[in-house]
C-alpha cells in the first residue's frame, strides 16, 4: 500500500527518481506496519509464545467445560498435553490456573482471542496450530459434541477463518487423529480417512497429493513455526501431528503403488 502511494507521490514531486525513491520509502513503511514473514515486528519472540500459551489453556478449559462438565479423559489429554511440553512444576501450576479460569461459567474468550489475534495472528501457521490443539481437546473423549462444535465454530471465526476453511481443517485434523503414534492403520476405512487427512480425495492426482502433503509437513515444521513464535515446548506437539500426516501419506502410496503395479 505505501510502496504504491509513495511511487505516484515521488513521480509527482521529481519525476522517475521520484518515484524509484518513494517506492523504496514506502517498501520500509510496509515493513514496520506488517508483522507477517518478511516483515518488521516489534512484538517479541517472548511475549509471543507467552500469548499462544496462555490462549491454548485458557481456551483448553473453556472447551472441556462448554457441555457442562469436564470429563476425566479431558483431564487426562491435558495432564499428558502438559507431560509432553516437559513443563516445570511452576509453569505446570500457571497452565492449571488458566485451564480452571476458561473453566468457569462466565469466562468470555473475546479479549483472550482478541489478544491473541494482536500479537499471534499475523502468523497463519500459529493460527492453525491453536485450532488444531483445541480440535484434539475435543476428541479427546472419542468425539466432538454439539456444544464443543459451536464453540470451535466461534473461535475459527474470531480467528479470521470461513466457515469453508473451519470445516475442511476440522475435517483433516479429525482424520489425522486416527493415525496417532505414527503407527500403520489396517481399518477398513482406513484409505478413505487417509487422504481426508491431506484434504484431497481418491480422485487426486499423484502431484496433487504429494503438493498438499509437502504443504501440510512445511507448516509443522519445527523451525518455521519456532521462527512464527510458536513455544518450543510446543514443537514436539506439532511433530507428533507431522508424524500422523507422513503415515496418512504412506498409506496412499503403498496403495497407489500397488495399483499401478497390476495396471
Amino acid at each position: 500500500m505505501f510502496k504504491i502511494l509513495g511511487a505516484i507521490a515521488g513521480f509527482f514531486v521529481l519525476g522517475i527518481l521520484g518515484s524509484i525513491l518513494g517506492f523504496l520509502v514506502g517498501s520500509i513503511i510496509d515493513r514496520f506496519k506488517s508483522p507477517g514473514a518478511g516483515g518488521i515486528s516489534f512484538i517479541s519472540p517472548a511475549r509471543r509464545q507467552s500469548v499462544f500459551l496462555e490462549t491454548v489453556f485458557v481456551l483448553m478449559g473453556k472447551l472441556a467445560k462448554v457441555d457442562g462438565r469436564v470429563s476425566e479423559n479431558e483431564v487426562a489429554h491435558v495432564e499428558q498435553f502438559m507431560r509432553q511440553l516437559g513443563m516445570t512444576s511452576d509453569h505446570r501450576l500457571k497452565a492449571i490456573a488458566l485451564f480452571k479460569r476458561g473453566a468457569t461459567p462466565m469466562f468470555d474468550i473475546k479479549p483472550k482471542l482478541a489478544e491473541f489475534m494482536t500479537v499471534c495472528g499475523s502468523s497463519n501457521n500459529l493460527r492453525q496450530m491453536l485450532l488444531v490443539y483445541l480440535i484434539s481437546v475435543g476428541l479427546s473423549d472419542g468425539q466432538l459434541n454439539t456444544a464443543e462444535l459451536r464453540l470451535l465454530k466461534e473461535i475459527a471465526g474470531r480467528l479470521g477463518y470461513s466457515k469453508a476453511a473451519y470445516d475442511r481443517l476440522l475435517e483433516m485434523v479429525i482424520n489425522q487423529t486416527r493415525f496417532a503414534g505414527g503407527q500403520p492403520v489396517t481399518s477398513v476405512d482406513a484409505l478413505e480417512e487417509a487422504y481426508k487427512a491431506l484434504g484431497v480425495s481418491r480422485r487426486s492426482s499423484d502431484q496433487e497429493i504429494k503438493r498438499a502433503y509437502r504443504k501440510l509437513m512445511s507448516q509443522y515444521h519445527p523451525d518455521k513455526l519456532t521462527g512464527q513464535g510458536l513455544p518450543e515446548e510446543m514443537v514436539s506437539v506439532a511433530t507428533e501431528q507431522a508424524k500422523e500426516i507422513q503415515t496418512a501419506y504412506d498409506l496412499i502410496k503403498k496403495h497407489r503403488a500397488q495399483n499401478h503395479s497390476t495396471t
